[in-house]
């Protein structure tokens, strides 16, 4: 469903993202992980198109680069790290914002739209805050109504950028069942940058991990997720467990 070959990004003298390729199927999870830095965000921004590079990026077989800005919303859904969330606009308000791909030049919203927003608000247990201003909520709600936002554009790829990052650690998990959930139901494809190693390999079918804008390794939970690998990027600390019910765990152990 999306692929990307020789994608280089630059920022001034530095480089972001060195030459990458790789491909994310119709229907999987591809997770991103890496330390700070590595390119997890400047990969994400390439693929919407919201910085410039070189190299190609292709999306159901068709090129990014021939697609309109309102043709690539509606195969792409981008959840950025930190979304622009006007406060004097209500959750509804905001959700609806994921349907201006599918509403017509100088129209309003129809009634479809507003049924389909208010299934993406009740999926993400926010109805009792659909009338309620941005700006009155606190950042695990905000991040809440992001998603909402991002499943109301029911796009058939969806890209996020550390989607859980303010929420608290039921909350995480509760969301991406949520993401799995949507993901099956509607064949979705996802690509996303997630911080929390361990939710990385309990979520994405495969994971990519970049170091220093290339990358490292590619593969199964099981053959990335390993101390050598992951001592060799994050530092000596980071240790894998695996626990009793054969998931995997991973921990930072103290030094000192």
């Amino acid at each position: 469903m999306i692929g990307f070959d020789a994608l280089a990004v630059r920022y001034g003298d530095t480089v972001a993202l060195d030459r990458v390729t790789g491909h994310v199927g119709d229907g999987e999870w591809l997770g991103l992980i890496g330390p700070n830095g590595a390119g997890k965000t400047t990969l994400l921004a390439a693929i919407t198109r919201l910085l410039p590079f070189d190299g190609t990026v292709t999306i159901g077989g068709k090129r990014g680069a021939d697609l309109s800005r309102r043709e690539l919303a509606r195969l792409i859904a981008y959840v950025p790290q930190r979304p622009i969330l006007p406060p004097d606009m209500t959750v509804t308000e905001y959700v609806l914002l994921g349907r201006t791909a599918h509403i017509g030049y100088l129209r309003l919203e129809t009634a479809a739209d507003r049924r389909v927003c208010a299934a993406a608000i009740d999926r993400l247990d926010l109805g009792a805050m659909a009338d309620r201003m941005l700006r009155a909520m606190s950042g695990g709600e905000l991040q809440r109504v992001v998603l909402a936002r991002a499943l109301a554009q029911e796009a058939p790829v969806l890209l996020l950028d550390e989607p859980t990052s303010a929420l608290d650690l039921g909350r995480r998990v509760d969301a991406l069942e949520l993401i799995d959930e949507m993901r099956r139901e509607r064949s979705l494809t996802v690509l996303s940058a997630i911080h929390d190693l361990t939710l990385a390999g309990q979520f994405a079918d495969r994971l990519m991990l970049l170091s220093a804008g290339h990358i490292a390794v590619t593969g199964s939970p099981a053959d990335v997720l390993t101390d050598a690998i992951l001592a060799a990027h994050f530092g000596p600390s980071v240790q894998v467990l695996t626990t009793d019910t054969g998931d995997l765990a991973v921990i930072s152990r103290r030094t000192r």
